[in-house]
C-alpha cells in the first residue's frame, strides 16, 4: 500500500500527528459536551482538532515544498470538508441510530476517513518531491 520509504516515514508521523489530533478532539468533546448541544460540541472540537491537525502536518509530518500557499490551505479546507462529512456521518449513526454515547461514537467515526485524509494530504495538498 505504501510504495517507498519515504510514504511510510510520513504516514507513520501523519499517524502521530493524527494521535494528537483525536487527544485534542476528545478532550474538547469531553469539556464542550457539558456546557452545549452534543452535535455542537462535536463540530468545535473537530475544529480544535483540524487546527491542530494542520499546524503539525504542514511543519512537520507532511512537511510540503509547494509555495502557493493559499491554494494549499482552501484545498486543505476541502480535504476536511470531506474528512468532516465522512466522520460526521459515522458519528450521526453511531450516536443518532445506535445510540452509542458521544466519546464512543467519536472513537468509531474517526477512522473510516483516515485513510482517504492521509492519501488527499500526502499525493496532493502537501505533495513532496521524491527525492526528499
Amino acid at each position: 500500500m505504501l510504495p517507498n520509504r519515504k510514504t511510510q516515514v510520513r504516514f507513520f508521523q501523519f499517524l502521530v500527528v493524527g494521535g494528537l489530533g483525536v487527544v485534542v478532539q476528545f478532550a474538547s468533546l469531553a469539556l464542550l459536551k457539558e456546557l452545549i448541544a452534543v452535535r455542537v460540541a462535536y463540530t468545535l472540537a473537530f475544529i480544535l482538532s483540524v487546527v491542530t491537525h494542520y499546524s503539525l502536518n504542514r511543519f512537520w509530518a507532511l512537511r510540503s515544498v509547494r509555495q502557493d500557499t493559499l491554494k494549499q490551505g482552501l484545498e486543505y479546507l476541502a480535504t476536511v470538508g470531506v474528512s468532516y462529512g465522512i466522520s460526521f456521518g459515522c458519528f450521526n449513526l453511531c450516536y443518532g441510530l445506535f445510540h452509542l454515547g458521544p466519546m464512543l461514537a467519536t472513537a468509531i467515526a474517526i477512522p473510516p476517513s483516515t485513510a482517504v485524509v492521509f492519501l488527499i494530504l500526502n499525493y496532493r495538498v502537501f505533495h513532496h518531491r521524491e527525492g526528499d
